[in-house]
């Protein structure tokens, strides 16, 4: 996976995700908007074969926001697993 920054300002961020497809998208989607300060948490694939997902955060801080999205999806994937195992 890539990140390309696309638009970074003080509350918005778009970032190109070189490699990745709707089901990852969708899932950092869905988990940002856990976060109150959220205003806005999407993305879109201009064409599923040859487009990367362009994901789009507006908060107060995005880059804080996907860094905490990221870390609480860490943290259910480790339980996840850790369950997982024990079967």
């Amino acid at each position: 996976m890539e990140l390309k920054v696309i638009e970074m300002d003080k509350g918005l961020l778009k970032l190109e995700v070189v490699g990745e497809d709707h089901t990852f998208c969708n899932i950092i989607r869905k988990e940002l908007w856990q976060d109150k300060d959220i205003e806005i948490a999407g993305y879109a694939i201009k064409h599923a074969l040859v487009s990367n997902p362009i994901l789009v955060v507006e908060s107060k801080d995005p880059k804080k926001a996907l860094v905490e999205t990221s870390n609480r999806l860490k943290k259910k994937n480790d339980e996840f697993l850790k369950k997982f195992e024990s079967i």
